[in-house]
Parts: structure tokens; C-alpha cells; sequence
């Protein structure tokens, strides 16, 4: 699903843009999955992990992104900048229909300015569109507490744990936990 283009002021006073991915923002998003991997340990992969990902990669998961109606990924750009991005879909089989995941991350420098609170506002709005979605659900990991503020702010409560889900590079293990929102039907 498309997004259209919403400008809106950020705490420090910039103007950002949260709009659809489109083939321009290959490059910047390609720099930004890199650099965001390795600003903070509670993204899922590793900046050298990310030599997976290709222009043309890039330009699949946005068609596909763009042309699906269960689906939606919005980048916010700063400057020009792709400074971070977020994605929700509805589960795909019957009997998942009613969930839809979600997925958000912004480079450090971006944090606390309202981003991630405004791309949630998109997020919602777009499940709450689908009658048939009746929770959203993430995942954050142990110790991002940012993120979990970030999350019950926006409705969000967990429930449940996968202990030891990750491994970091340190051997340290670290639960992963599942909040749901539920969706008023």
C-alpha cells in the first residue's frame, strides 16, 4: 500500500517527510540499514550482515511493499536523508488474519526527536483500516527500554517472553518479548 507523502515538524524544528519507499531511496536505505545495524545492539543483525542486501533486493521488497494491500512500509527521510523506516503487514493465512507484525527502527541520531511516534500513528491507522485486524504485534529485545517506552506509549503490552532468543557478539544472551495492541472492533 502507498502512503502519501506526510511532512511534519520534528522537536529539534527540521522538517521530515514519511512517505512510501521509492527506486531513489535504494541507495540511502542500502547506507542506512548499515549504519542503524551497527549504532545499537537491539537491531537484529550485524552491519556485516547487511552485504545481503542489493539494489535489487531493495527494489523488490519495495514493489512489493507498494503493490500489496496488506502491506505498508514507510521511510522517514530528513534532509534527504533516509533516517529510518517502519513496516506493518497482515499475516497472511486464514487463521493469522486478524494480526498484523510490526517492525520500526531510526538511526541514534534521529532518536527523541517524535519519529517513531508519528510512524506509529501511520502504523495504527493502516491496521485499524483492515476489519479484519484485531491486534498488532512486535517484538523488542531485553534492555531496549527506549523501545518498550516507545511501544506502550503507542498501546502496546507484552505478552509473553522467548528466553535467550539472541546472542550477541559478547556471548550474552538476551529475551525477546512479544507486546501486542489490541485493535477496538
Amino acid at each position: 500500500m502507498v502512503l502519501q507523502d506526510i511532512w511534519f515538524e520534528l522537536k529539534d524544528g527540521r522538517k521530515a517527510l514519511l512517505r512510501s519507499p521509492r527506486e531513489e531511496d535504494i541507495p540511502g536505505t542500502l547506507e542506512y540499514l548499515v549504519q542503524s545495524a551497527g549504532e545499537s545492539e537491539f537491531i537484529l543483525r550485524y552491519p556485516e550482515e547487511c552485504g545481503k542486501y542489493t539494489p535489487e533486493g531493495e527494489k523488490a521488497v519495495f514493489d512489493r511493499k507498494n503493490a500489496s494491500p496488506d502491506e505498508m512500509m514507510i521511510m522517514c527521510l530528513v534532509d534527504g536523508k533516509v533516517v529510518g523506516n517502519c513496516d506493518v503487514a497482515v499475516l497472511p493465512n486464514l487463521k493469522c488474519r486478524h494480526r498484523a507484525t510490526v517492525a520500526i527502527a531510526l538511526l541514534k541520531d534521529y532518536w527523541n526527536l517524535g519519529i517513531g511516534t508519528r510512524m506509529f500513528r501511520e502504523l495504527i491507522a493502516f491496521a485499524e483500516s483492515k476489519p479484519q485486524v484485531t491486534q498488532m504485534e512486535l517484538e523488542f529485545v531485553e534492555g531496549n527500554d527506549r523501545a518498550r517506552h516507545l511501544y506502550e506509549k503507542m498501546g502496546f503490552r507484552i505478552a509473553g517472553v522467548h528466553p535467550d532468543a539472541l546472542r550477541f557478539k559478547d556471548g550474552s544472551l538476551h529475551n525477546e518479548y512479544l507486546m501486542i495492541r489490541r485493535l477496538s472492533r
